[in-house]
């Protein structure tokens, strides 16, 4: 405990590494937006306002980053000063906590610790406070609410059938929920005698915490600090939130339209030693005539996307005519386009590539190039796909004189829903 034992230091790990894809779509609802925001930034915003909580270690997928700093650039700068830099979490929510305790021990362990799901950005400071308070004076503890219905004890016998074995006295049961507290150092310590003895089950850290002999009380929690699960609670926290901006603000509510856009370039082959494909320099029998680096693959998705928000081609924006883009990285053309699209709050959902050519052969090259992709794009590895074909010795690829490629780029761009009476509500881009 620090020297001011009343007010111990405290760290929080919040847990968003997981997929929570029982919501809909293929964007993890910690991604996903409420009232205009994503919930993680909802989460984050609400933790790093406390107080209490000196900092904050976030734990990510490890593919997650970019929609993490996208995230992160929504909070106020008073607010990110609390964030540490994300840690890639692990396959299991247990192992993603270990590895925020992990982060917070390498920066200098706290005296209490509060871990929290990402998927729970109702949380408030009362909330917190109640938290601290029963952390500090317990050195366990987990916020819970009274179960109101009745539950049973069931033992399988057919599929979808069970017996009853048991009910429970309601009175007895609680709900958990996050945030939990813990002193830091007895939780780490569970967290590593179950990772050394491969107990990697326990889906709280109440019930770790439990198992590793440590008494464990339950303060109360909060029937509004609900957690995002299915699809109806997505909408239900995006109507909450939507109301309370329109409240406060009077703002409206942003929506989004996903737009998609293609691209297409090609180069004729000439004397050289290798080409750029995707961003990386690739060994080859011949070079491409090219005012640029000719990296076709990235000339065709720098036009997927400026043709996704509608503003020109590549050429618009860096023409052949100008001396300062001879001989260029293409790599840059990209980034040019991905600012753009980021800065109408855009976001790039996928990137899809088709590379046409005889020669050189991609496939040794292809997770090289993907990485190289998500790297400039700030997009997850999972969000690009680079594929390769040839034509069937037709056409100019066939004769090998050249190669091509064509792109396509998924975004979303915000829409403003303006309420209009009586009459249907109008978008505007």
């Amino acid at each position: 405990m620090s020297d001011n034992a009343a007010r111990p230091e405290v760290a929080a790990v919040v847990v968003a590494a997981g997929k929570g894809l029982r919501v809909g779509g293929d964007l993890p609802k910690q991604y996903r937006r409420v009232g205009g925001r994503a919930v993680l930034t909802r989460t984050l915003a609400a933790l790093a306002a406390s107080p209490r909580i000196a900092r904050i270690q976030p734990v990510i997928a490890p593919d997650a980053a970019a929609f993490f700093r996208d995230c992160v650039a929504e909070l106020e700068p008073a607010l990110r000063q609390k964030l540490a830099e994300p840690v890639p979490g692990g396959a299991t929510r247990q192992q993603s906590v270990a590895a925020g305790l992990e982060g917070l021990a390498r920066s200098g362990a706290p005296d209490l610790v509060l871990v929290h799901d990402a998927a729970r950005p109702f949380v408030d400071e009362g909330l917190i406070g109640r938290a601290v308070a029963a952390g500090a004076e317990h050195g366990a503890a987990v916020p819970g609410t009274p179960v109101t219905d009745t539950i049973k004890r069931v033992e399988a016998i057919a599929p979808g059938i069970g017996r009853v074995r048991e009910t429970p006295d309601r009175e007895n049961l609680r709900a958990v929920q996050t945030p939990q507290s813990f002193r830091f150092g007895p939780l780490l310590a569970a967290h590593r005698r179950a990772a050394a003895e491969g107990r990697d089950g326990f889906t709280d850290d109440g019930a770790l915490a439990e198992w590793a002999g440590l008494a464990v009380v339950v303060f109360e929690g909060d029937l509004r600090n609900r957690k995002i699960t299915q699809a109806s609670d997505l909408m239900e926290a995006d109507r909450a939130f939507s109301g309370e901006a329109v409240a406060v603000s009077d703002a409206p509510m942003t929506t989004y339209v996903t737009r998609l856009g293609t691209g297409f370039d090609v180069h004729a082959f000439t004397e050289g030693d290798h080409v750029w494909l995707g961003g990386v320099k690739i060994p080859a029998d011949r070079g491409v005539l090219a005012h640029s680096d000719g990296d076709v693959a990235l000339h065709a998705l720098t036009d997927a996307l400026l043709g996704a928000i509608a503003d020109g081609d590549i050429g618009t924006h860096f023409p052949p005519s100008d001396e300062r883009w001879r001989g260029a990285a293409s790599d840059q053309f990209l980034a040019h386009a991905c600012a753009l699209v980021r800065a109408r709050g855009g976001r790039i959902d996928h990137l899809d590539i088709t590379v046409l050519a005889e020669a050189p052969r991609i496939g040794a090259h292809r997770e090289a190039i993907r990485a190289r992709i998500a790297e400039i794009t700030g997009v997850p590895l999972s969000a690009v796909s680079i594929k390769a074909t040839t034509t069937e010795k037709l056409g100019f690829v066939g004769r090998a004189e050249g190669l091509a490629a064509q792109a396509a780029a998924t975004v979303r761009l915000p829409e403003v829903e303006v309420d209009t009476g009586s009459e249907t509500a109008e978008r505007r881009s």
